[in-house]
């Protein structure tokens, strides 16, 4: 290099670099073998995070590469006719860890997973790995000087100006071996990132309405005795709306703050590098600007799951609200004659449903929104489970992916649990009075239990069946939509799949009501009279 180019403040290289297979624990892989000096360069020196830097017969295995292929310091690789001792594996910053490295050779590489029907060109590297040699191991291994190609590595004054300088010098029209900026390398090094932060997107912003209306829902029917005493001392309706609405946004407010300390906490446990990135995510900064976004967000939830239960509490008469009473059951004569031949505890389940039509709406929603979700997840996880060999993402991505998905299905199960729970005690707290009077004329605890829990699984079972269809159709075509996704190339689940998701939440249901169900069942009839 006769002069810096412009803009230049520092180089490391040229250095060789060929391309060949590499055998270890009986996988063959392509690789990219790359000559370094035994010295720290100027530019892009990997960071060794196990052994030591190369030497004569030894090998650094790039921690990703390693990683994959199930290889540490003192394992023997083969590469080409020689055999090579790992020494070391490293990261680096110049290059996206596998299998989305880089290309540096002439021969050429291509990533991603091919089609069995589909033959690559001769010599054309597939998803190759990197390794780092002695200069002199490098070239020991080359049949001919043709057979080398040289990288090297530059350091600017501004990096910012990195895409300037490609266009400046031609560099993106160097044929099998461009030039790659810093972003165009930081980019593919998180593209899977991308790619996965959909899912927990998309599944937070779905059970955060589904879940604070349905905690909303059940908080109301605590709070209608309090809305008759607000207005019996002269409280106005407006004043009650208000007073009901200032008290969610400021738990808003709380969860807010709460929500934004935990994430903060505890999103590096979530988000910790990969093999083939070095250090570690840390705890997140934040700033006013996510700060004031986040509690936006939270008021805004708040206001649309509370306004319309609190102006209708504020609207209620004094004397109803006092009272604290249910919606009556319509009365009819064929309603009489079906209700005469059904059981006691179904009677009474249906009679607790028909008493509280908007809760058993919210039952449903949040139901079909979790089973809508894991419909979703279901058809993600056969998309996964046909990736490795055959589409567009490997065994380790793929492990990555499936970590994603592990983690959504874990909130989404917990928050419906809760909500399930939730629900069933608003509706225990509404029919006490109703269950003490079922018990005084000759209902038994264990009818009005089984009452109780019968409420919540009939909407359960409804919830199910729509969070299968039309909920996790729509779900999933959504999810195409904002992805530009091909719905073509998914595999829906089989029929036996859907029948048991549904039989399953059912069930589920049923455990997770029977014990407030049981509770409420079992309140002395005296004492709540």
């Amino acid at each position: 290099m006769a002069a810096p180019a412009s803009g230049v403040t520092a180089h490391s290289g040229p250095y060789p670099v060929i391309a060949g297979k590499l055998e270890a624990s009986g996988q063959t892989s392509d690789v990219q073998a790359m000559g370094r000096d035994g010295t720290v360069a100027a530019v892009d020196q990997p960071e060794v995070t196990q052994g030591k830097w190369v030497s004569d017969g030894g090998v650094v295995l790039e921690a990703a590469f390693a990683d994959s292929l199930d290889v540490g310091v003192g394992d023997s690789v083969a590469l080409g006719s020689r055999s090579f001792k790992v020494v070391g594996v490293a990261v680096t910053a110049a290059m996206p860890p596998y299998p989305e490295a880089s290309c540096i050779v002439s021969t050429g590489c291509i990533n991603g997973a091919i089609p069995d029907d589909r033959n690559l060109p001769a010599g054309l590297l597939h998803n190759p790995g990197l390794v780092w040699l002695t200069q002199a191991d490098v070239r020991s291994l080359a049949s001919d000087g043709s057979s080398l190609s040289y990288v090297m590595n530059l350091k600017l004054a501004d990096p910012d100006t990195a895409q300037a300088f490609v266009d400046r010098t031609g560099g993106d029209q160097g044929g099998s071996m461009p030039m790659q900026t810093w972003r165009s390398i930081l980019a593919d090094a998180t593209d899977l990132a991308k790619d996965s932060q959909i899912l927990p997107l998309i599944g937070a912003w779905l059970l955060a309405v589904a879940s604070l209306s349905v905690l909303v829902g059940g908080r109301m029917a605590d709070q209608h005795r309090r809305v008759g005493l607000l207005k019996a001392v002269g409280g106005t309706p407006s004043l009650v709306a208000a007073v009901l609405l200032a008290e969610y946004l400021l738990v808003a407010v709380v969860a807010a703050a709460a929500g934004l300390t935990i994430g903060a906490l505890t999103g590096p446990l979530l988000t910790e590098s990969s093999a083939g990135l070095g250090g570690s995510a840390g705890t997140a900064s934040l700033t006013w600007s996510t700060i004031a976004l986040v509690t936006a967000v939270a008021l805004g939830v708040a206001v649309v799951a509370t306004a319309v239960p609190a102006v209708r509490g504020a609207r209620s008469s004094t004397v109803s609200a006092l009272a604290d009473a249910v919606r009556p059951p319509r009365r009819t004569g064929w309603l009489i004659t079906v209700s005469a031949r059904v059981s006691v505890p179904l009677l009474l389940a249906l009679r607790v449903a028909a008493r509280r039509p908007r809760r058993v709406v919210l039952g449903v929603v949040s139901i079909a929104v979790t089973v809508s979700g894991i419909y979703v997840l279901l058809v993600l996880n056969a998309f996964l489970a046909d990736q490795p060999g055959t589409g567009a993402y490997t065994e380790a991505q793929v492990a990555v992916l499936r970590h994603v998905l592990l983690v959504w299905t874990v909130i989404l199960l917990t928050l419906a649990a809760v909500n399930a729970i939730v629900i069933t005690w608003a509706t225990v707290l509404d029919n006490r009075h109703a269950s003490a009077l079922a018990r005084a004329f000759g209902a038994t605890p264990r009818e009005v239990t089984v009452a109780l829990a019968t409420a919540q699984v009939l909407p359960a079972l409804l919830g199910a069946v729509m969070g299968v269809f039309p909920g996790g159709f729509l779900l999933f075509a959504a999810i195409n939509t904002i992805t530009g996704g091909d719905s073509g190339k998914a595999t829906l689940p089989a029929p036996w799949q859907l029948i048991a998701l549904v039989l399953a939440t059912v069930l589920v249901v049923a455990a997770l009501t029977s014990v407030p169900a049981h509770l409420g069942g079992r309140r002395p009839v005296t004492a709540t009279l």
